[in-house]
């Protein structure tokens, strides 16, 4: 027997995976506001030199605010005052010059730190700690260093759910990352920052592959992909409200505490969210797993005491002797199916993961403001997503993933024969490229989590995660590659776009199948498995 008949008998999608998958949507909300966070908090104000070391001199204090710029600051090509350059001393000639010319004059770097413009931004983690100019790397770092965290903790909880839980996992992501983010809202260094930044980003991501894991392992097989869907909307839902929230507070250390309360809501609600059924079968505990699908089934209105539901019957969806055994991270490679699941879904949250963050970096030309910005980008993805809910059924897992990367590759290799100042097509055709890549990335989660077993699901989310995470980091550097050939990074991620596509194609369907079990299920190519009718 397997778990999915367990699910057809008590209603395999009635008011409990509801109440699951509402639970897990209002715990999301956190995360699209943390992923894009640096957006806002690392935002590079308008900045010059401070000029307040020329203020003693008598002749300066009677200049206005133009002129003091203009004696002491080079200016640029584009009329503003030198970010990072002053000049050794006022030039007080340049007041009588229509058209100065400023390239002989000595110059030095700012050396009484610097002056933000705050009508945008009232303060910054870049104007708290300088971070621009010989710094401007740090600030740089601040997103790859959250990243990192992301990617280490897509190993830790991975495993750790698989081996203790889903839900006690679910808890302690929720605690730690309050705790972390909260802490770096008060940081007094940029050290500081960095290293609460990583352990944020470190145990955020359990809410990520935990929630995501926990809803698929609840529903039948006719309502997966509209979870897998769900969860994604959820991201671009509250990316879409994340901006209206940064608008309306520009200190970063509100704004921090701002989306990090949320998580707060998350820990109360958090009582209601059962443990996986499917992991407690599969660890043996089947005491337990009776205890939540009585309550799936009381809350469905089914049958409680139904013979399906009866210990003995729950023992024999998995064999007994398999359930004292503990899996890792190693259990991917050691047979052959699995070892070539893991090495294509790997590659493909890797090319994935690059492709999308690439294309999401590198739109630039709208000409909107930068909260604008942020919410056209997170509107994109919802008729993408809105159109894989339609075609995963309709033509499957395999094709739409395969599909919807090879498009994003099309629209990347597009851009590379258009010409730069042609703005508007080349802004026009990246937008439609993410929406590719967004539909993508909404496919990749659901299909995944359908390919491995329930004994290394977790395991496998965790891998594929810290994969893509791997990506996402990469991702800024391959954008620097323009320095080597300005349309070499709009290449690297075509070409990793179509290797993605190309391998996705090597992955078997899913759509209308159970969910395997065990790692002998896998191996056996399922053959127990039929498509529903």
């Amino acid at each position: 027997m397997k778990f999915e008949n367990v699910l057809d008998e008590i209603n395999g999608f009635g008011k409990f995976q509801i109440m699951i998958i509402g639970i897990n949507f209002l715990g999301r909300f956190t995360l699209p506001c943390h992923f894009m966070l640096s957006n806002f908090i690392a935002a590079v104000p308008a900045h010059h030199c401070d000029i307040k070391s020329f203020d003693n001199e008598g002749i300066f204090k009677n200049l206005s605010w133009e002129e003091k710029l203009l004696v002491s600051i080079p200016v640029q090509q584009d009329g503003t005052p030198s970010s990072c350059q002053m000049f050794v001393e006022p030039q007080y000639h340049l007041l009588l010059l229509s058209s100065p010319n400023v390239t002989e004059m000595l110059t030095v770097s700012c050396q009484n730190g610097w002056v933000y413009d705050n009508t945008t931004f009232k303060s910054t983690i870049t104007s708290e700690w300088d971070l621009v100019c010989d710094k401007r790397d740090k600030n740089k770092a601040s997103a790859t260093i959250f990243f990192i965290g992301v990617m280490f903790g897509a190993i830790s909880f991975g495993s750790l759910s698989d081996r203790y839980g889903r839900r006690v996992m679910l808890l302690v992501s929720y605690i730690s990352a309050l705790i972390f983010a909260v802490a770096s809202a008060f940081s007094t260094t940029y050290e500081m920052f960095a290293v609460l930044r990583f352990f944020t980003g470190f145990c955020i991501t359990g809410i990520v592959i935990v929630s995501a894991v926990l809803s698929v392992e609840w529903v039948d097989v006719n309502h997966r992909k509209l979870v897998g869907v769900v969860d994604s909307f959820s991201w671009s839902v509250w990316n879409c409200v994340f901006p209206g929230i940064a608008y309306h507070i520009t200190d970063w250390r509100w704004l921090i505490l701002c989306v990090s309360s949320p998580l707060i809501l998350s820990i109360i609600t958090w009582r209601w969210m059962p443990e996986s059924a499917r992991w407690l079968i599969a660890n043996g505990k089947f005491e337990q797993a009776q205890i939540h699908l009585k309550k799936c089934a009381k809350m469905n209105g089914a049958e409680e005491s139904s013979p399906i539901l009866s210990i003995e019957t729950l023992a024999t969806i998995i064999e007994t002797k398999k359930t004292d055994q503990t899996y890792s991270y190693l259990d991917l490679i050691r047979t052959p199916k699995m070892r070539k699941i893991a090495l294509s879904t790997g590659i493909l949250w890797f090319c994935l993961a690059t492709a999308y963050y690439g294309i999401s970096f590198n739109i630039q030309g709208l000409g909107l403001s930068i909260y604008l910005t942020q919410f056209v980008y997170s509107l994109i993805e919802l008729p993408a997503k809105g159109t894989v809910y339609y075609l995963l059924d309709k033509i499957g897992r395999r094709p739409t993933q395969m599909g919807a990367l090879l498009c994003a590759a099309i629209c990347l290799g597009i851009n590379l024969v258009i010409p730069k100042d042609l703005s508007v097509p080349r802004t026009v055709v990246a937008v439609i490229g993410k929406g590719f890549s967004s539909a993508s990335f909404s496919t990749v989660v659901l299909y995944c989590s359908e390919l491995y077993p329930t004994v290394l699901r977790q395991n496998g989310f965790g891998y594929n995660s810290f994969m893509g995470r791997l990506g996402v980091a990469l991702a800024p550097f391959i954008l620097l590659l323009d320095e080597v050939w300005e349309k070499l990074p709009q290449l690297v991620l075509c070409l990793l776009a179509l290797t993605g596509g190309l391998v996705a194609r090597t992955l078997s369907e899913t759509r209308n199948r159970f969910l395997p079990e065990t790692i002998e299920d896998i191996e056996q190519q399922w053959k127990n498995k039929k498509p529903l009718s």
